[in-house]
């Protein structure tokens, strides 16, 4: 396993990534308007928490590409 300190803050976020999306997905499957404000909130977060996490994934491969 590479010593990298971002490995375990991407790690985090990939994993929370797909925390968000089971419970968006679980309350979209409630069927009733609050649970699908709640699915479109949670479905909003989760675009976020995304794009931080493929922001952390980039710069964790840029710098293990700068050690060799």
């Amino acid at each position: 396993m590479p010593n990298n300190p971002l490995l375990i803050p991407v790690m985090l976020a990939m994993l929370s990534v797909v925390a968000i999306l089971a419970i968006g997905l679980g309350q979209f499957g409630k069927g009733d308007i609050e649970s699908a404000k709640r699915s479109n909130r949670m479905m909003k977060l989760r675009i976020a928490a995304q794009f931080v996490a493929v922001l952390l994934l980039l710069l964790f491969i840029w710098l293990q590409r700068g050690k060799h």
